[in-house]
């Protein structure tokens, strides 16, 4: 039979339950993670949020007590009423806070039954992550899962007040806007008082917080919902929440300042790491060319060198014909790797480079005996030595040589720098910076002075590499007609561990320049008003200097929490293919639904009609729903805007 509280009230969570409330009596409510039968002494373990504590059923305390404790099983809910006492010493578990005290109980009620879960609620339960989705609320109450909640939400309250603290407004912008050709696929809603016509769910904030500064804001925040429907993974989610933020009459110097502390301030407290302010920073010219990626993993000490004026003159082909053609020649070196990598090993390098758009992967080891590998006999003893001591090559160093164009070489060394440190272990918890938990665990750093444009082979003309309102050098300007992909952009990208955490620029304020940028990415003022004007009209009232940032609040918390994946600290996350196994969405909807918002489905699935899914924008544009979001040729990444 089960029963209500009447009137019964909670006094202690569980895990309050400790020496310091001894011989007190105390009402505690939760689930019922364990039962033990001793044979005369029942034992309960009981959990909720804050965790778990012992509790003991003893006949002779209370015989019908003790007698209806025989019918509780795991995950029923109960109330309990008894006093705490001291375990004895053979009973102590020190692996919880309440292990040296127990709750003897005097009075049981069953608030609620449990059919046997699917798995058992503990943290060790191995499970499928279908699974664990599918139930996610049974999921949800494993201490870990909660902890890392616990965690997310200490640091959105954080962040609140940092940023209060500074100045900054929490303002709300539209979940429903206008669609915008410039960004990922724009998840669409149709209208049921416009027929054919569509809202969109906002990429990211962007135009509209542009807007705030022209209405004098001066400074905005939000923690703000976003929505983009491109591939997923590990670290994407259809819908996802970033810190979104923007200022008035500042410089670059002076957003990055802040960013910093609101990072230093997140480290200190959650992690209890003190970061070296400020971050080092490398411009994108130099982390191309050092790491082969602009969101470097500095926790492992791999450079890529460019050796092309060292090989200029030989005879190798495979170092002439990319140099003849205006191509380089870079080399990554892995020092004491020779005694480490398999010939499988290496043979696997090279497939990777290959999968990543090379059309090989040379490679040399220094042997005791001499140099190896399949290009040694096509080097001069002059290369040789000037490789040796350009590179400091010592025994047991191991070369990887990319020679094509410098933008494959680094992608293809960048990829294979990214492998070599999964197979010497140098990309663990620690990587090589220190123990596990200190800073050496953590490696921070700015990416600055992005290029404004880049040419997309795909669509033949330029485009933003972050979006179209991004900002210029003003030591630049004069190259939008002249020269658009020598002009640099006042961006800044910030780089967790080799994860891009968050990302910014400086806005265009001026309407003038706004129309060069859009005339260089082949956007005339016909098209500019149709997608942009009450952007444009809003920078003729008089905007601002102005710019801004954002980060993946999920990101960033899952790496902090030392999570893979940001599925798990995403309440009720999607696969990686879009759906929700806890509530079978996406799923179909009724013909009268379609025929009220004007629309025919041209799916079906048996009988069942399917909604018409968001019609995709301008593939892998740098704009968004409300506003643009990454550039087509810089992956999307949550958070950076």
């Amino acid at each position: 039979m089960l029963e209500n509280l009447n009137g019964l009230r909670r006094t202690r969570l569980c895990g309050e339950i400790t020496r310091e409330l001894l011989d007190q009596e105390v009402v505690i409510m939760g689930w019922v993670q364990h039962r033990r039968d001793h044979g005369g002494l029942v034992f309960l373990d009981m959990r909720d949020r804050s965790g778990m504590v012992q509790t003991v059923f003893n006949p002779q305390e209370d015989q019908a007590t003790h007698e209806k404790s025989h019918g509780v099983r795991s995950e029923y809910v109960l109330a309990l009423v008894g006093r705490v006492r001291l375990r004895p010493d053979d009973m102590v578990n020190p692996k919880l806070p309440s292990g040296d005290v127990e709750v003897l109980i005097r009075e049981l009620r069953v608030l609620n039954t449990a059919k046997t879960p699917p798995f058992v609620v503990e943290d060790d339960a191995q499970v499928s992550e279908s699974v664990r989705l599918r139930y996610r609320y049974l999921d949800l109450r494993r201490p870990k899962i909660q902890a890392l909640f616990a965690l997310r939400d200490r640091a959105a309250r954080l962040t609140r007040n940092y940023f209060a603290g500074l100045g900054f407004v929490d303002v709300e912008t539209p979940c429903l806007t206008k669609s915008t050709p410039e960004g990922a696929r724009d998840f669409l809603v149709p209208s049921r008082l416009a027929p054919g016509s569509f809202y969109a769910l906002p990429q990211s904030p962007q135009l509209f917080k542009q807007l705030l500064m022209v209405a004098g804001f001066d400074r905005y925040i939000q923690i703000v919902r976003c929505f983009r429907d491109e591939d997923l993974r590990a670290d994407r989610q259809p819908e996802f929440t970033q810190v979104d933020l923007e200022m008035s009459f500042c410089s670059q110097e002076e957003v990055m300042g802040i960013l910093e502390g609101y990072v230093s301030l997140l480290f200190r407290e959650i992690l209890g790491v003190p970061l070296e302010l400020p971050l080092p920073s490398l411009t994108y010219a130099e982390a191309m060319l050092r790491y082969g990626t602009d969101r470097p993993d500095l926790r492992y000490d791999l450079h890529i060198e460019d050796v092309s004026a060292l090989l200029s003159s030989s005879g190798a082909r495979v170092f002439a014909e990319p140099l003849g053609q205006g191509g380089c020649v870079r080399v990554l070196k892995a020092p004491g790797a020779g005694s480490r990598l398999s010939r499988k090993n290496l043979d696997d390098l090279v497939e990777l480079a290959v999968s990543a758009g090379a059309k090989g992967l040379a490679w040399i080891r220094a042997a005791r005996d001499g140099w190896q590998g399949p290009i040694v006999k096509f080097l001069s003893p002059a290369e040789r030595d000037a490789l040796a001591s350009a590179l400091d090559v010592r025994e047991g160093d191991v070369m990887f040589f990319g020679a094509d164009r410098a933008d494959i070489v680094a992608t293809v060394l960048g990829r294979v720098r990214q492998a070599l440190a999964g197979l010497l272990g140098l990309d663990g918890p620690g990587g090589e910076g220190g123990p596990d938990g200190g800073a050496g665990r953590w490696k921070l750093l700015w990416v600055t002075d992005f290029p404004l444009f880049e040419y997309s082979q795909e669509e033949k003309r330029l485009v933003a590499v972050h979006h179209p309102f991004t900002a210029p050098r003003d030591e630049d300007l004069e190259l939008l007609e002249t020269a658009p992909l020598a002009a640099k952009s006042v961006a800044y990208d910030l780089v967790l561990n080799g994860n891009e955490i968050g990302g910014g620029s400086m806005r265009i304020h001026r309407p003038d320049v706004q129309e060069r940028v859009f005339a260089a990415l082949g956007i005339g003022r016909a098209e500019a008003q149709e997608k942009f004007g009450f952007l444009l009209e809003a920078l003729a009232y008089g905007a601002p200097p102005h710019g801004g940032c954002a980060f993946g609040l999920d990101r960033l918390v899952a790496l902090l929490a030392g999570q893979d994946s940001i599925r798990e600290v995403i309440a009720f996350p999607k696969t990686q293919k879009g759906g929700c196994p806890l509530t079978d969405a996406p799923g179909p909807v009724s013909a009268a639904q379609l025929a009220e918002l004007a629309l025919k489905s041209s799916v079906s699935r048996g009988a069942r009609e399917l909604p018409v899914a968001g019609a995709p924008s301008a593939p892998e544009a740098g704009g968004g729903a409300a506003g643009p979001g990454p550039a087509r040729g810089k992956a999307p990444a949550p958070g950076a805007a």
